[in-house]
C-alpha cells in the first residue's frame, strides 16, 4: 500500500491487509530497536558521557511517543479506518521519526563511533 493509494481513497481490503502486515513487521522491529537503545545503548552512553543524559532522556521520550503513534496506527488499521485517517497517522509517524533520527544523529554520532559496548550489536540495535 502506498501513501498515494491512501490519498486517493483507494485502500481496499487487500491494500489494508498489506498495510497491516507492513505495520506489524515495521512496528515490531522499530519497537525492538528502541528497547535495545533504551536498555543497553543509552545506559552505556550515560556511563561514558554523563553530560548526554538530558539528550538520552529526550530520545527515550521520543521512543515512547513513537510507540504510542505506532499503536494508534495499528488500532486504526485493525478497525479499517478511512484512508484519510490512515494517512494522518502515517504523516505523524513520519514527522516525529524524521526529527528523532536527525536529532539522534546530531547528538550521538560522534559518541557512537567511539563507544565500546559489552553487548552484541543485535542486542542493542534489534533487527535493523
Amino acid at each position: 500500500m502506498t501513501r498515494a493509494s491512501l490519498a486517493n481513497g483507494t485502500p481496499g481490503e487487500a491494500a489494508t491487509r498489506e498495510l497491516l502486515l507492513y505495520c506489524h513487521g515495521f512496528c515490531t522491529a522499530l519497537d525492538s530497536h528502541h528497547q535495545g537503545e533504551d536498555h543497553t545503548l543509552f545506559p552505556a552512553i550515560a556511563a561514558a558521557h554523563p553530560e548526554l543524559r538530558p539528550v538520552l532522556r529526550s530520545l527515550e521520550q521520543d521512543h515512547s511517543m513513537i510507540a504510542h503513534l505506532l499503536g494508534s496506527l495499528r488500532a486504526a488499521v485493525d478497525r479499517a479506518a478511512p484512508p484519510q485517517e490512515l494517512d494522518q497517522h502515517l504523516e505523524g509517524i513520519a514527522a516525529i521519526m524524521e526529527n528523532h533520527f536527525r536529532y539522534e544523529e546530531r547528538q550521538l554520532l560522534t559518541v557512537l563511533e567511539t563507544l565500546e559496548l559489552a553487548a552484541e550489536p543485535r542486542e542493542v540495535l534489534g533487527p535493523f
